[in-house]
């Protein structure tokens, strides 16, 4: 008897990569845009230079610095995982769910494009 092999066809898996590579540049160009941020590359250097320097002007810098340093973790973390589906794009092990072994519905996939379980699964975590 012969095991019956449950993953995406080569054409279903090249449509999801493409996919998967434009949200990789996309998420990048974020990221540096939310790093350039954080490390002010866009101020014109005369922050220090104001006479009135006040004290909950430097506060709402620091919490912004803050926001903008969890958004770029945040951020590295969407491309890492993006960066995993590619590998299992590669491995023909892409949309195969982790938890039932069920292939992942394409519109999730679509949607989501680095989910690793299928709603089903997700559901039975709650």
């Amino acid at each position: 008897m012969v095991e019956e092999v449950v993953r995406y066809s080569d054409a279903d898996l090249a449509e999801f990569k493409e996919i998967i590579v434009k949200k990789i540049q996309k998420a990048q160009a974020d990221l540096d845009l939310i790093k350039s941020a954080y490390m002010n590359d866009l101020n014109n250097g005369t922050d220090d230079t104001s006479p009135t320097f006040k004290a909950f002007e430097e506060g709402s810098e620091t919490m912004s610095k803050e926001a903008n340093s969890q958004l770029a973790i945040r951020q590295e973390k969407f491309i890492r995982d993006l960066k995993n589906a590619l590998f299992r794009v590669e491995n023909k092990t892409y949309g195969v769910c982790k938890v039932t072994g069920k292939l992942i519905s394409k519109e999730r996939l679509k949607i989501v494009p680095h989910a690793t379980m299928s709603i089903e699964a997700k559901n039975m975590q709650r």
